[in-house]
């Protein structure tokens, strides 16, 4: 059974487009799911979870359907939202049990099983503690607590680090690295910080502007580029003769440093000796050659347009809960 199998999924906030025709067919898994603020990360997953219908499109998941099954969707899935949504007047112990009946939880597994996860993620000893006494990483980890209490088949984590210091940022994924590998749940990661998903995810997901432009495992996506290779030399005066005769030869550079150093672009008939007879033709030493590796954060600038603004946003939380 697929984990997420959705077609032609579009929702619009008024005239606001955030998400266009998404299709998604993924294996159960860690997936993570990327892009820009305001890509339409949010809206995706509240799609899944069954808190939001999509204005046209449908599909599963977890066998369920996205369109009719919020309640049994709800009951499997487990859910971390981005903002903090904490009630300040309870304790921890109160708000994870809250938690579990609003999973469907009868309140004595609820309780018992809030006990059990918050000392799982390390806040046994600030059960008892009001939430406005939380610090931002304790608050992060009371999150994840209450999205486990009722043992889920499938996480939902919104931005997971947000808000954190590197300490705490690196706590709390090592912490949801050994929950997968203790559990083996599915875990889709919502994030525009790309290292997380590089450290935790299996697949990946890249949104832009609504719309899926790119989904695989992440060993297709972090592929060796054809005919890219990084480079570097040595020449016995000062000069540029080799990264002329390259040039000469027919290489381009696409990036340079200070020293001899660069990225270069070869053409299809180029072998990896004619570096080296091009180099004892002027007289140079090559000291590094290796072919060009893209990782997730070069495969995501190279297929968005990153560094633009994107017109299309996730309302906030409160919006959508109030159905405005």
């Amino acid at each position: 059974m697929q984990l997420v199998d959705i077609h032609q999924v579009s929702r619009s906030y008024g005239p606001i487009r955030a998400l266009q025709d998404v299709t998604l067919s993924l294996e159960p898994g860690t997936i993570g799911l990327v892009g820009n603020n305001g890509a339409g990360k949010s809206t995706l997953l509240k799609i899944l979870l069954g808190l939001l219908p999509p204005d046209t499109g449908g599909g599963t998941i977890l066998g369920f359907d996205i369109c009719r099954a919020a309640r049994d969707l709800r009951g499997r899935v487990g859910y971390m939202p981005e903002a903090a949504a904490l009630v300040p007047i309870l304790k921890g112990v109160e708000y994870v049990t809250l938690s579990g009946d609003l999973y469907g939880m009868p309140h004595r597994d609820a309780k018992r099983r809030a006990h059990e996860v918050l000392n799982y993620v390390g806040l046994g000893e600030l059960r008892y503690r009001r939430l406005e006494e939380y610090s931002a990483g304790n608050v992060q980890r009371l999150k994840l607590a209450a999205a486990l209490v009722h043992d889920p088949q499938l996480l939902l984590l919104d931005e997971p680090t947000n808000g954190l210091d590197p300490a705490g940022r690196q706590s709390m994924l090592r912490l949801i690295d050994d929950l997968i590998s203790e559990t083996g749940k599915s875990l889709i990661l919502c994030t525009h910080l790309l290292g997380d998903v590089e450290r935790l995810c299996e697949q990946v997901v890249v949104i832009d502007r609504g719309t899926v432009i790119r989904s695989g495992t992440m060993t297709d996506l972090r592929q060796r580029i054809a005919n890219r290779f990084e480079l570097a030399w040595q020449e016995p005066e000062q000069g540029r003769g080799y990264r002329e005769a390259l040039t000469a030869a027919g290489v381009r550079f696409t990036s340079s440093f200070d020293e001899p150093r660069a990225t270069v672009v070869v053409p299809d008939d180029w072998t990896t000796r004619r570096f080296f007879a091009v180099a004892g033709e002027v007289g140079a030493v090559i000291t590094r050659l290796m072919p060009e590796e893209e990782d997730l954060s070069r495969v995501f600038f190279r297929v968005t347009d990153a560094g633009a603004p994107a017109p299309i946003v996730d309302p906030p939380t409160q919006d959508v809960a109030h159905g405005n």
